[in-house]
């Protein structure tokens, strides 16, 4: 109550209060409403200050006013403050906005390279591409379910005709996996990733096929660049060799249809997940679907046993097969936490560095030969890629009638 506050003795009871008023310099102090009533005083009750006495008529209140330097001063004061954090906020958030997002993409960039570094390494040991594709997989669900089971990330709640929507994908995005590392334990890292270049030229083709989206010349007239550069650098790598060049471009192939049939299958409103929750399923799925495979194919391969039968450094080899799966999984989950930030052309041209950044590494790390023309046709590919993602965005004016 900020009216006359009536202190009491320990030994007397508090009296409630009441509606009583007390006058003040011809104003009357209504401690009910709190206000003066009637009254040409500028007091507020908060200037009031009380004493109270015992006497033998009764208690005896006596309010004493205390002036006090206007407020409007503060009140314009504050409100100044408050109209300035608005005009500063937006300002702020945008800068850590920016930050966050160059985080994810050298985040991105770097789970990138040591996926690259680790998942070579052990390749070029470990000639068994399936299981390797499996363990990272089967590391990739295992995160999967510990975020689901502590909250890290929603879990779905996934229908019977989503999981059938989702199992064509499934398929594709285990078969461009599996077909990359393929194409890793074959030839070197960055001529691998040289071949991934002609992604766009894949992705072109296929939408045209399934999806009825016609290119635009300067579309088309950007995958020129693509195929010339990737031509070039193969006829002059010192790792080629056909196993590895068709693995590569296997895996172009149905990673590119993975885009495709998200695309023609996952239409409907209520059959559609974000891109975090659809990689989770896929993840889970493609584990599942490698079993089979690798088992009819491989066999038991990843054991202490077989291992250590083979003369290989058992601890060596695990520690790098579990960071290059970790990185694995870490590279494109933050691929798409990214994509949830940036509009696709933003993220084909990050993309299109991050290729660059991770052939230029691998080269330097491996001590990789490259001969001056395999450097202009690799350098001729990457600005194809570069030019594709600028003029994708270019629309094709509609004809008027």
């Amino acid at each position: 109550m900020q009216g006359a506050a009536i202190a009491f003795s320990p030994s007397l009871s508090p009296v409630a209060p009441s509606n009583r008023k007390y006058f003040l310099n011809g104003g009357n102090f209504d401690t009910a409403q709190s206000r003066f009533v009637n009254g040409a005083s500028k007091l507020s009750p908060s200037t009031l200050k009380s004493s109270c006495s015992l006497k033998p008529s009764g208690w005896t209140v006596r309010l004493i006013p205390e002036f006090v330097e206007p407020r409007s001063n503060v009140v314009v004061a504050r409100a100044a403050a408050e109209s300035a954090s608005p005009a500063e906020s937006p300002k702020s958030k945008s800068l850590v906005d920016t930050l966050v997002l160059g985080s994810l993409f050298g985040a991105w960039y770097l789970f990138n390279i040591y996926f690259n570094i680790y998942n070579k390494q052990v390749l070029k040991v470990f000639h068994y591409p399936m299981t390797v594709t499996n363990a990272q997989f089967a590391v990739g669900s295992a995160l999967v379910l510990f975020m689901w089971t502590f909250n890290l990330y929603k879990r779905p709640k996934i229908t019977g005709s989503q999981l059938v929507a989702i199992l064509p994908l499934a398929v594709v995005h285990t078969l461009g996996n599996l077909f990359t590392n393929v194409s890793l334990g074959k030839v070197a890292v960055s001529f691998t990733h040289t071949i991934k270049a002609m992604e766009p030229f894949f992705s072109v083709v296929l939408s045209a096929l399934f999806l009825g989206e016609l290119p635009t010349l300067w579309v088309v007239s950007s995958l020129l660049p693509i195929v010339g550069g990737v031509a070039l650098a193969s006829m002059t790598e010192a790792s080629f060799n056909w196993a590895g060049f068709w693995s590569a471009m296997a895996s172009n192939l149905t990673n590119q249809s993975r885009n495709v049939f998200s695309k023609k299958f996952m239409v409907k409103k209520e059959d559609s997940l974000d891109n975090i929750t659809l990689f989770s399923i896929i993840t889970i799925m493609s584990f599942f679907l490698m079993i089979p495979i690798t088992l009819t194919m491989e066999g038991v391969k990843f054991t202490p046993a077989y291992l250590e039968a083979s003369g290989l450094n058992i601890k060596e080899l695990l520690t790098r097969s579990l960071l290059a799966a970790l990185c694995f999984h870490a590279y494109q989950q933050v691929s798409y936490m990214i994509l949830q930030r940036v509009s696709p052309v933003t993220h084909s041209v990050g993309n299109c560095v991050k290729r660059v950044v991770v052939i230029v590494t691998s080269v330097l790390f491996f001590r990789t030969p490259v001969s001056p023309i395999n450097s202009i046709g690799t350098g001729i590919a990457l600005a194809g890629v570069f030019l594709y993602s600028r003029v994708k965005r270019i629309k094709p004016k509609m004809k008027t009638a």
